[in-house]
């Protein structure tokens, strides 16, 4: 009898510990703070279909720097509430590890090339940027 409560108490005890060494690695390490830099674009020539797809092909070979963790190119969707904004052409939503990979991808020779061929095609753009808390 003793010896099943011993093993029964060694079961549960090691259990016990894997779940702590599971959970406190976690807790230990300090958080990735996840950042994302969302990018609105309002063209010169909304109208031009052209346009639009030159600066979404612009936007998918800036999509190679290679610290963007996932990218998403976007138009404004059918949604018709007061407060969306619509009148953007294009959207350009960036994931990055943290801020330090973002800045890397501001400097990055893909980045300035997308705005020295690209940037004529815009008349406005906003930023939001934001970091995970």
């Amino acid at each position: 009898m003793k010896k099943l409560e011993r093993r029964s108490f060694l079961t549960k005890a090691a259990a016990a510990s894997a779940l702590t060494a599971v959970a406190l690695p976690s807790e230990a390490k300090p958080k990735k703070k996840i950042f994302i830099h969302h990018v609105y674009f309002w063209l010169k020539n909304p109208s031009s279909e052209a346009d639009k797809n030159k600066l979404i092909e612009g936007l998918t070979g800036l999509s190679k720097v290679p610290t963007i963790r996932f990218h998403h190119i976007g138009t404004p969707a059918s949604t018709n509430r007061s407060v969306i904004e619509r009148g953007y052409s294009v959207s350009w939503m960036l994931f990055f590890d943290n801020l330090e990979e973002e800045e890397i991808y501001q400097k990055h020779p893909i980045h300035l090339k997308f705005v020295e061929d690209y940037s004529h095609l815009w008349e406005k753009v906003i930023v939001y940027d934001a970091e995970q808390i």
